[in-house]
């Protein structure tokens, strides 16, 4: 058997020649860099695994997490812990998502999330971080309160890896894009496979992942409902980035669109003139990493 030593060798052999690309098995790490006395952070990665796509109807088999310490600056120092617990559903886990998940009905007979150490697992971290947020975000609230009050962000969504190279968004993707592969699938791999992601530097403008991240996710933005909007203006909404809420998961049945919070009156001004031909009832939800992805945005009131 050859040697780690000869067979990196040989996979640098195949890059030089400018013919081959090598991915390299993901080894997750618990050190990623030095102590230099930087004031830290505690933040969390995490990953659920479910019954479907669903947050109503589905549920939680699932719950994998990742607390890591780090900077203001982006730099990511270690692993603090680990968290990783199965939960029987009251519904049929589908041979489909068996097949996707690796999870059966027979692993998860009789097991369940303990909510106070979920509770505990999360009290100190500043941020909650998963690769769809949008999906995760809504299922764990659901599940468990006490993630409404944490900031999350989005590391597939808020950081623009089209920009930084990359061809696609799953994790995957993107592990092959920087030269790695991994056992994936287990919410707990998926969890470790993205942290070593937030750690390296994007490669196109050099800064660290999780920097990059992190200084999306702080800046609010507003979601603006055309209440009421002509039906035939949806083509227009649609193209304009618009999309259609049906009201089955509350809010409002109307077109919404997410923009940048000093985009607000130029979004208005877009659907007076074009969508509503003068003015109209102008609705919008200021959101912030505290309710962005979260079930409760929908709930709540919008302005005016």
């Amino acid at each position: 058997m050859q040697s780690n030593v000869e067979l990196e060798t040989f996979a640098a052999q195949l890059e030089a020649s400018g013919e081959y690309r090598v991915l390299r098995r993901l080894h997750p790490r618990i050190e990623f860099n030095p102590e230099n006395g930087s004031t830290k952070k505690m933040g969390i990665v995490l990953d659920v695994e479910t019954t479907g796509l669903d947050y109503i109807r589905d549920e939680i088999i699932e719950l994998a997490m990742v607390k890591f310490e780090f900077a203001s600056d982006g730099r990511i120092y270690r692993i603090i812990d680990t968290f990783n617990q199965l939960r029987e559903p009251s519904i049929p886990i589908s041979e489909k998502v068996s097949a996707l998940t690796g999870i059966t009905a027979e692993m998860v007979t009789g097991r369940t999330i303990d909510t106070q150490e979920v509770e505990s697992f999360i009290d100190d971290a500043v941020i909650v971080i998963a690769h769809n947020a949008d999906f995760d975000r809504k299922f764990c609230e659901q599940a468990w309160e006490c993630f409404a009050a944490k900031a999350w962000a989005c590391s597939m969504n808020e950081i623009d890896w089209q920009a930084e190279g990359y061809e696609g968004l799953r994790l995957g993707y993107l592990l092959a894009g920087a030269g790695y592969f991994h056992d994936g699938h287990r919410a707990s791999e998926d969890c470790k496979a993205l942290l070593e992601l937030l750690v390296q530097p994007l490669p196109v403008s050099k800064e660290l992942a999780l920097r990059h991240l992190l200084d999306k996710a702080r800046k609010p933005t507003s979601r603006i409902w055309a209440i009421n909007s002509p039906y035939d203006q949806k083509d227009i909404l649609k193209s304009r980035g618009y999309r259609w809420n049906d009201g089955g998961h509350g809010g409002p049945r109307a077109w919404w669109i997410d923009v940048a919070e000093e985009q607000t009156m130029e979004e208005k001004k877009f659907l007076c003139d074009n969508i509503y031909k003068g003015n109209f009832n102008f609705l919008w939800n200021k959101i912030t990493a505290f309710n962005r992805y979260s079930i409760r945005i929908n709930l709540e009131e919008v302005q005016r």
